[in-house]
């Protein structure tokens, strides 16, 4: 009982980040890099592993340093932990993807300061034994890259005409500039939000009753539901 339990638990740091507290798409977070970077695919799907390799590993020493690091310089000590990582990544695409490295400009060192790896280090890795922070920091590295790669394979599609850098026949000489635009990413970003939101949300209950309300007494007293009571006040 206790195996299932645990591997239920495993299942659900690891899934979580995909739809359900997805950084980008739910959390809203990591807005400047989902818009910059993906007006193509390949940006998008290298910013995001990037993301994910910086997240596993900072929440992996994050987690084995929580109790060795003073609360008083809990978030500077992240910030340089966090930082190590990005240099890391820095050096590896840069020797050997350097046509991503300068694709992703700037953006890629100030991974440091996105708020989604600083945001899981503080709220999870700082709480969390190790092993549940490395499923969290895949989980929301994957939910991260494929709300990136989705989206800037839209916009390479429909504003360049081509996928992964392959011209794509039909829609070469038709393409919508607009898409791969500042004012494109916002419009495919703000889609892809309503589909997620759709996929996500319960359905609302049938039926609502007075369980909870602070003034159901006053119902009952009353014999019947007051106005206080009615609309959920």
């Amino acid at each position: 009982m206790s195996n299932s339990t645990e591997k239920k638990s495993s299942l659900f740091e690891l899934t979580k980040g995909i739809i359900k507290e997805n950084p980008t798409l739910v959390g809203l977070l990591g807005m400047c890099p989902t818009l910059a970077v993906t007006n193509q695919a390949i940006n998008g799907i290298g910013m995001g592993l990037a993301t994910t390799f910086v997240l596993v590993c900072s929440n992996t020493v994050i987690s084995l340093l929580k109790k060795a690091i003073p609360s008083t310089v809990r978030l500077p000590s992240f910030i340089v932990i966090i930082a190590g990582f990005v240099t890391l990544i820095e050096f590896l695409m840069k020797g050997y993807l350097p046509d991503v490295y300068s694709s992703l400009g700037i953006f890629l060192p100030l991974i440091t300061v996105n708020c989604i790896i600083l945001g899981r280090a503080e709220a999870f890795a700082s709480k969390n034994s190790v092993g549940a922070s490395v499923l969290d920091g895949l989980g929301m590295g994957i939910g991260f890259t494929l709300a990136l790669t989705v989206m800037a394979s839209i916009r390479e599609i429909l504003g360049s005409g081509s996928f992964m850098g392959i011209k794509i026949p039909v829609l070469c000489d038709n393409s919508m500039l607009m898409f791969i635009m500042p004012c494109g990413g916002f419009f495919v970003l703000g889609c892809i939000i309503a589909l997620v939101n759709k996929l996500a949300n319960k359905k609302p209950p049938k039926e609502i009753s007075c369980a909870g309300c602070p003034h159901a007494a006053i119902c009952k007293g009353a014999g019947s539901k007051s106005d206080e009571c009615q609309g959920g006040v």
